[in-house]
């Protein structure tokens, strides 16, 4: 068992929702740092710096400025240093063509932001509940979006 605790970037420009998403994680888990970055630039930038150690895993926003979820999830699987890091998509859309664009692209999850903190923390504790080195890493379509 590691000794250290987990470290997720969030990637996200709503500040309110980075406040929450923080909120919500304080509640299912103590030992996790949450680094908050507010646009995808800025996300690939920090870890350029930051990589090894690589997160535990990013959620990330679709809709940002400089560089949108998309352009981001493409560098990162491309990337050899970043590209078993698990990203789960985390935006407010829930239009099918994104759902798939991203399944495709390599995505670990999607999940549509909740609309009550309850569900938020359950979000959250789901996906940390996730043994991701084994065949949960990469689901069926079926069990790839989550709503709430």
């Amino acid at each position: 068992m590691s000794k250290r605790g987990k470290n997720i970037f969030l990637a996200d420009d709503d500040a309110d929702d980075c406040l929450l998403f923080e909120d919500a994680l304080k509640e299912v888990a103590n030992d996790i740092t949450l680094t908050t970055i507010s646009d995808g630039k800025e996300l690939m930038d920090m870890l350029e710096e930051r990589v090894p150690p690589a997160p535990d895993m990013i959620f990330l926003d679709l809709n940002m400025p400089r560089k949108n979820g998309f352009e981001c999830l493409r560098e990162i699987r491309t990337d050899q240093r970043l590209k078993s890091i698990p990203v789960i998509i985390f935006s407010t859309s829930s239009q099918p063509e994104f759902i798939e664009q991203v399944f495709i692209s390599g995505a670990n999850r999607y999940i549509r932001k909740p609309s009550s903190f309850s569900e938020l923390m359950k979000a959250i504790a789901e996906m940390l509940s996730i043994d991701w080195d084994t065949s949960e890493r990469f689901p069926k379509r079926d069990n790839f979006f989550i709503s709430f």
